[in-house]
C-alpha cells in the first residue's frame, strides 16, 4: 500500500480562496461574487486586494448567477460563491438558462457541501448537487479532495473556457496531496495499485479510501483506489483500465448515491464492462444537524464502510 502522510489539515474552501488569491494577481480577467458569505467562502482577500474586482450581491443568489452570465459575455473570468445548496438548488432555473444553455465561461463555486456542513442540518447539507450539475450539457463537475488539490483546481478552471461547478467543503481535513500539484481536468489519479478491487473516491472520502485501503492489506485484500476529482467528464479510460484487471468496484463520496460519482461509474461499466459495484453513499435520505464526524459515522461515509463493501463486492464478483 502507498503510503499517504500529512502534517496539517485545512478547510478545502481555503484553499479555494487562495487559488482565487493567486489568480486574482495573474490573470486581470478574473473577478469574484459573492452572496453576502464572504467570510464563509474565504474570498476576503481577493475582495480587499481587488475590490474593483469583487461584487458583493448581497443574499440574492439568482441575480449573482445573471450577473455572472454577463460579466462572461463582456470577457471576463467571473467565479461565483456561496454554499452549494444556494449555489445549484436555489439558482438552478438560472445556471441552467444564462450559463449552461449558452456556455457561458463562468465558474460556479459552492462550499459547505454535503453531510460535513454540520449542525446547520438538512436544509442546508445538499446531497443532490453533482447530480444537478453532472445533468447540464456543458457543465463540467469538479470535487477535490484537500486543500492543496482545491487551491490547484481552482486555478485550473480559470484557463478552461466554458462552465464549471467546483465543490468544496467547510471542515479541516487532512492536507496530504503535493502543493506543486498539476490539475487536470478530467484526469483521474491513481494512488494505489491494487489487484482485488477497485475503489473510486471523490472530494472528503477520498483520504477514507486511502485509510480503507491499509485495512484491507491488513486483511490481504489488495485495493486499487482512484481520486476521481472530475465527475464530469469522467475518466472513462482509467476506470475501465482498473476494472479490468479487478473485476469490482467501490465508489466513495460524500453525495446522495442516485446522481453521484457512483451512479456514472455503474452507467458507464453498464455500458462498456459490466462488473459487481457497491457504492458508499447517503441512500435516499436527507441530512440532519450533528458535528461532522457523527454525521459522516451515522450515514456511514467512512474507511470502515469502504471495506465492508469492498469485501462484499468481491465476494460477488466470485
Amino acid at each position: 500500500m502507498t503510503e499517504y502522510t500529512f502534517t496539517e489539515q485545512k478547510d478545502t474552501r481555503s484553499g479555494f480562496g487562495q487559488g482565487l488569491l493567486e489568480l486574482g494577481r495573474a490573470n486581470p480577467k478574473v473577478v469574484a461574487l459573492c452572496a453576502d458569505l464572504t467570510g464563509s467562502l474565504k474570498m476576503e482577500a481577493f475582495e480587499k486586494e481587488f475590490p474593483e474586482r469583487f461584487f458583493q450581491t448581497g443574499i440574492a443568489e439568482a441575480n449573482m448567477i445573471g450577473i455572472a452570465a454577463g460579466l462572461a459575455t463582456g470577457g471576463h473570468i467571473p467565479f461565483t460563491g456561496t454554499f452549494a445548496n444556494f449555489s445549484t438548488g436555489r439558482v438552478y432555473d438560472q445556471i441552467r438558462q444564462s450559463v449552461a444553455y449558452s456556455e457561458k465561461n463562468v465558474k460556479i463555486c459552492a462550499s459547505h457541501a454535503g453531510l460535513t456542513l454540520g449542525e446547520d442540518g438538512a436544509t442546508h447539507q445538499i446531497l443532490e448537487d453533482i447530480g444537478m450539475m453532472k445533468m447540464l450539457p456543458h457543465m463540467v463537475v469538479i470535487n477535490p479532495c484537500d486543500y492543496n488539490q482545491t487551491r490547484a483546481a481552482t486555478m485550473a478552471v480559470a484557463d478552461y473556457d466554458g462552465p464549471v461547478y467546483l465543490r468544496f467543503g467547510r471542515p479541516k481535513v487532512p492536507v496530504f496531496t503535493p502543493a506543486s500539484q498539476e490539475f487536470i481536468i478530467g484526469q483521474a489519479l491513481l494512488l494505489n495499485e491494487g489487484s482485488d478491487v477497485s475503489i473510486f473516491a471523490t472530494g472528503h472520502l477520498v483520504w477514507e479510501a486511502i485509510q480503507a485501503g491499509i485495512l484491507l492489506e491488513k486483511k490481504g485484500i489488495s485495493a486499487e483506489i482512484i481520486n476521481i476529482h472530475t465527475i464530469k467528464p469522467l475518466d472513462a479510460a482509467a476506470v475501465l483500465k482498473s476494472v479490468a484487471k479487478t473485476g469490482c468496484v467501490v465508489t466513495a463520496e460524500e453525495h446522495m448515491m442516485n446522481g453521484g460519482l457512483g451512479d456514472s461509474i455503474a452507467q458507464l461499466l453498464a455500458l462498456s464492462l459490466p462488473a459487481p459495484v457497491e457504492m458508499v453513499a447517503v441512500n435516499d435520505k436527507f441530512g440532519e444537524s450533528g458535528t461532522p464526524a457523527q454525521l459522516m459515522e451515522k450515514y456511514g461515509l467512512n474507511a470502515a464502510s469502504i471495506v465492508e463493501k469492498a469485501i462484499s463486492v468481491i465476494q460477488r464478483k466470485k
